[in-house]
């Protein structure tokens, strides 16, 4: 047995190292928009989709106002079904701003989740010829938006998401939170995946998304990700199938974003996406086991069976994380030393996320999901 073990340790320790290299060269492939951006001649509208956001949608919407260097800036919010007084909230920050509209949402029609419904009627009433999208739980810096317009613009991309600095606090959410980022700089060759129209290599955040207008329209808009769960990444898909480039980009100086406030909030999140996220409880299985072959095999070789190879693993997975921790923001020590506690976790979430939705129990702001 601790032959075995050894011998499993040791092909999870190859695969570990090989990953984190892909990590330090997908590192200086990054793209990062300028810090000091020319100052934006077009139109931009920013848009803002928002449910029952009464406690965050003040702090966000404060920054997409305080942007600097676009000179046609429009900000258009619109209300999804609020029950919590986010319009009040939205009225009051705005204070009367000529660039700022608030809209009432629509009832959802049969076919249509949440989000891509709420994006495709901003899309609507925008009239920019860049629409960045940005979620009430992030809060800009005051060049976010003419600094990712500028690299649109200069990269020639139809769509490119800046990856907000992610916070976290409490055990769960620093344990699961960096792996966002982590995962696809981990494992999606960013240089081949901008150039390639392959679907299966897209990344995306929707977070903090921009795209242009026309190249939006031209892949059908959000009509053609309606039922998406993953609506940021299938709606990078559907411009790459109409030949369109996007990527993910480095939006740590940009921006900041809190997603959950605690474990229990970061559980309901993941699980309520998880599923869609490999494309089959199959592809579910053989991701999860090819992270666990290369992020737990080899801690528990080096410890049950005393591996000095597992131990290399080990190391060479924490340097993965370290590397991105440190270029994205993220805390160093000693969370990065517990990577293989967080790959278990996000194998149970999504194990949980397939389990809930096969039930029929996935729920997000009260609208059923999946």
């Amino acid at each position: 047995m601790r032959s075995l073990l050894r011998v499993v340790g040791a092909t999870g320790s190859v695969l570990a190292a090989g990953l984190t290299v892909h990590t330090a060269w997908n590192l200086t492939r990054l793209r990062t928009p300028p810090p000091y951006p020319p100052p934006v001649a077009e139109a931009v509208s920013v848009l803002l989709p928002v449910r029952d956001e009464a406690e965050r949608v003040g702090t966000c919407l404060r920054s997409v106002l305080g942007q600097q260097g676009v000179a046609d800036l429009e900000v258009v919010v619109l209300d999804d079904g609020s029950t919590d007084g986010t319009p009040d909230v939205v009225r009051e920050v705005a204070g009367g701003d000529p660039r700022v509209r608030l809209l009432q949402g629509r009832p959802l029609p049969e076919g249509w989740l949440g989000k891509p419904h709420a994006c495709a009627q901003l899309a609507e009433a925008a009239r920019g010829t860049v629409y960045v999208y940005v979620d009430a739980d992030v809060v800009l810096e005051p060049y976010a938006v003419a600094s990712t317009v500028s690299l649109m613009r200069e990269a020639r991309l139809d769509l490119v998401c800046p990856y907000p600095r992610q916070l976290a606090d409490g055990v769960g959410p620093r344990l699961v939170q960096p792996l966002l980022q982590w995962s696809w700089l981990t494992t999606l060759p960013l240089g081949v995946a901008e150039r390639s129209p392959r679907e299966s290599l897209s990344a995306a955040n929707g977070q903090f998304l921009a795209v242009d207008a026309k190249g939006l329209r031209r892949a059908g808009g959000w009509f053609a990700v309606r039922g998406e769960v993953l609506d940021d990444v299938a709606l990078l898909r559907v411009v790459k199938r109409m030949l369109g480039r996007g990527t993910v980009a480095d939006g740590t100086h940009l921006a900041r974003c809190r997603m959950y406030d605690g474990w229990a909030d970061l559980r309901e999140g993941y699980t309520k996406s998880l599923w869609s996220a490999f494309g089959s409880p199959a592809g579910a299985v053989a991701v999860t086991a090819l992270l666990w072959l290369a992020y737990v095999a080899p801690p528990v070789a080096a410890v049950v069976a005393g591996s000095r190879t597992g131990a290399l693993g080990y190391a060479a997975g924490v340097a993965g994380r370290v590397l991105v921790a440190r270029r994205t923001g993220q805390r160093v020590w000693p969370d990065t030393l517990a990577h293989p506690v967080s790959v278990v976790l996000l194998g149970w979430l999504t194990t949980q996320s397939w389990h809930r939705r096969r039930r029929g129990e996935l729920t997000w702001k009260g609208r059923r999901v999946g």
